[in-house]
């Protein structure tokens, strides 16, 4: 696992970033965006994937840090149902539907490596120094 100094540098948030902008395009589409909760829903539980990340990797503390990146993998399992429904509701294609879906379930695996990780590392985060 390689070191990190900035959330910024953490490879699951650079791709979470990626996919909220995909979501963002693909909730713009007519018939999408007409469906006002979905399209919220879905725009929320992308974006709170990355504000866990960032918020959890700010507070300094593995326990902390850690709490909140189970938070964004739920977020992430939350988006994969939103998009199995706007797939099953003729929102997305086949091929828009299994990208997005692909890249939800490789950033919860990522999530659940870093996990694990820091549930198994010495260091205990910068406010504990």
């Amino acid at each position: 696992m390689s070191t990190f100094h900035r959330f910024e540098d953490i490879e699951a948030w650079k791709k979470s970033m990626g996919l909220i902008s995909m979501i963002y395009q693909i909730t713009n589409d007519s018939s999408f965006s007409k469906d006002f909760g979905l399209t919220n829903q879905i725009r929320r539980s992308g974006i709170s994937i990355a504000s866990n990340i960032a918020e959890g990797f700010e507070r300094d503390g593995n326990k902390e840090f850690i709490n909140f990146l189970y938070i964004a993998k739920g977020s992430c399992g939350e988006l994969r149902c939103q998009l199995q429904i706007a797939f099953n509701l003729g929102y997305l294609e086949t091929n828009r539907f299994e990208e997005l879906h692909n890249l939800a379930t490789e950033i919860s695996r990522s999530l659940g490596k870093l996990i694990n990780y820091l549930q198994n590392s010495d260091f205990k985060g910068k406010k504990y120094k």
